[in-house]
């Protein structure tokens, strides 16, 4: 049969970035660091660079079998990943000096309530980027997770703060001592909630360059590790002892978009395993019909910098 795109050449010369395929659905075993092998339903995108600029075309069945076969065997890791890339780069040998694959997957965690003992599912959307130029090694991998918060506007707790003692004093005024009983009977009331500070579901979208030594990835460890510093991730099943220890956290944990993303910023700086690192929070804002977003990166010259 003919070959149109081996036989033919370009009617326009010039070579292209990239060329392959996107939005391939895949079943893929995540080698995940602290939960080995775990399935998940993937979406990927596979290409080459074209460097021949009179080539008419590259071999996308090629990319889509080598895909295809590979992963009916292997794990998804840093090392495999490379060895699928490196295969690209061979089958597409006088045509491509580049290789590139992107994975997009939600990664299903089961999470513990804070105090009742119930547990349930969260979804965290994650993409790994992976490149590898001919004659590089090795592969350049960039880990992306997104993980939802929840954050309460110190500006606007202080203003119910305020608001609280002087109901407080307008209650009890004229009296020049109170009792105990008195002070907890007031704040337990209605009255005790004179004015609420504002909350709202946040999101830390994270995008960190692993580390030339690993092997199995990270993704669990840094979903974790971000919601280690916010100290407020969202929940799953929820009994009032839960929605409670919720309140608590988030008023002791009181945040701007730019706190948050400092506390996210500080957590990585100390991290070995990521050789660089960018992030976006973004505050979902019940006060505003708009959002409150602030940007941070490891700050490396020609370092990793967020994408608006």
């Amino acid at each position: 049969m003919p070959d149109v795109a081996a036989s033919d050449t370009a009617d326009v010369c010039g070579v292209l970035d990239w060329v392959g395929m996107s939005g391939i659905a895949l079943p893929v075993n995540i080698e995940d660091s602290l939960h080995g092998k775990v399935l998940c339903q993937a979406r990927v995108s596979t290409c080459v660079s074209l460097d021949d600029a009179e080539a008419k075309g590259i071999h996308m069945s090629r990319l889509y079998l080598l895909l295809e076969s590979f992963f009916s065997e292997n794990a998804l890791s840093c090392q495999s990943v490379q060895a699928l890339l490196q295969a690209q780069l061979h089958s597409h040998k006088t045509l491509s000096q580049h290789a590139r694959l992107v994975f997009e997957f939600d990664l299903m965690q089961k999470r513990p309530a804070l105090k009742s003992g119930y547990e349930g599912w969260k979804s965290y959307p994650v993409k790994l980027d992976i490149s590898l130029s001919s004659g590089c090694q090795p592969a350049l991998i960039d880990l992306s997770v997104t993980v939802p918060y929840s954050s309460t506007c110190p500006c606007s707790a202080s203003l119910s703060r305020q608001l609280t003692e002087e109901a407080m004093r307008k209650s009890f005024d004229g009296k020049e001592t109170l009792s105990m009983a008195e002070i907890s009977q007031w704040l337990l009331s209605a009255q005790g909630s004179f004015a609420t500070p504002h909350s709202q579901r946040s999101m830390a979208r994270v995008t960190v360059r692993l580390s030339q030594k690993q092997n199995s990835l990270p993704v669990t460890a840094l979903i974790n590790q971000i919601e280690d510093a916010l100290q407020t991730p969202v929940q799953t099943a929820v009994k009032r002892e839960d929605e409670q220890e919720f309140a608590r956290l988030n008023g002791h944990n009181l945040m701007f978009c730019e706190d948050a993303a400092r506390r996210i910023r500080a957590s990585l700086n100390t991290d070995s395993h990521y050789q660089d690192f960018c992030l976006k929070v973004e505050h979902q804002e019940s006060l505003h019909a708009h959002d409150a977003v602030a940007i941070a990166s490891k700050g490396l010259p020609g370092g990793l910098r967020h994408q608006e």
